[in-house]
C-alpha cells in the first residue's frame, strides 16, 4: 500500500511537471495597422485607407478606428480614412483605437506632389455622370488600372455638382437603383472641375457604374455607367 501511494505521488509529480512546463499564454500584444499604406498622393487625388486592429489573441476584431493627419493643410482625411491631398508637402497619417486606460495607434509618412503621376496600366473605361433627381449632377469620367492593384477614377474638368446635399457619397455598384452592397468610396468633397479617387484591390472590371447617393435622406441623385 505504502509503495503503492509512493509510486502515484512519482507520476502525479511527474505528470504536472510536464503540464507546467508546457503551459503557454498564448496573448499577444494588441495593435492597429494600416493595411493599404501609400507614401505618395497627387494633389487633388482621394484615396481610401484601410487599417485592421487584432485583439489580444492575434484575431482581427471590429473596432471604430481614428484617423488624423499631423497636417490639416496638406491632406484633408475623413473619419472613415478617406484622404484628399490639397496642397504639396509633408504629412503624417495616424489610425488609432481607444481602448479603456490604453490606446493603439499606426502611423505612415504621406508626400503630396503637385506633379505626381499615378502608373495607369491596361485599357481604360469610362462615361458620363448623369443626374437622376432635382439635383445638379453631370460630368465625365474615366476608370483605368493602376500599378500595384487597383483602379483610379478621374473626373473630368466638366463635372458639376450640388451642394444642397447635406452627405453626398460615391459608391461603385453593380446595381444603381440602391447602396446596399455597394462598395463605398467615399463622401464627396469636390463640387466643381477634375480631381481624382484611388480605389485599392478593386479590379476594373468589378463594378459597373459609379453611383452617387445622399446617405441622410436615402435618396439616389445619380449615376455613370462603366463603359
Amino acid at each position: 500500500m505504502i509503495r503503492s501511494s509512493i509510486f502515484l505521488g512519482i507520476i502525479s509529480i511527474l505528470i504536472s511537471s510536464c503540464i507546467g512546463d508546457d503551459i503557454k499564454f498564448d496573448t499577444v500584444e494588441q495593435s492597429v495597422s494600416i493595411s493599404n499604406p501609400i507614401d505618395s498622393l497627387k494633389v487633388g487625388a482621394s484615396y481610401q485607407f484601410e487599417a485592421i486592429y487584432l485583439n489580444n489573441v492575434g484575431q482581427e476584431e471590429a473596432q471604430d478606428i481614428m484617423w488624423e493627419s499631423s497636417n490639416e493643410e496638406v491632406v484633408s482625411i475623413t473619419s472613415g480614412g478617406l484622404v484628399e491631398g490639397l496642397t504639396e508637402g509633408m504629412t503624417t497619417i495616424f489610425a488609432s483605437v481607444q481602448m479603456p486606460g490604453d490606446s493603439f495607434v499606426d502611423s505612415i509618412k504621406l508626400a503630396v506632389d503637385e506633379d505626381l503621376e499615378q502608373e495607369v496600366i491596361g485599357g481604360a473605361k469610362g462615361g458620363t455622370i448623369q443626374s437622376t433627381s432635382s439635383y445638379l449632377l453631370e460630368g465625365d469620367f474615366t476608370v483605368s488600372s493602376i500599378n500595384g492593384g487597383g483602379i483610379q477614377i478621374d473626373i473630368a474638368d466638366n463635372y458639376r455638382a450640388s451642394t444642397a446635399l447635406p452627405d453626398l457619397v460615391l459608391y461603385l455598384t453593380n446595381n444603381p437603383s440602391t447602396n446596399a452592397g455597394a462598395l463605398e468610396i467615399g463622401s464627396v468633397q469636390v463640387f466643381e472641375g477634375a480631381h481624382s479617387y484611388i480605389i485599392p484591390n478593386v479590379d476594373i472590371g468589378t463594378y459597373e457604374y459609379l453611383l452617387y447617393y445622399c446617405k441622410p435622406f436615402r435618396v439616389k441623385v445619380g449615376d455613370g455607367k462603366i463603359e
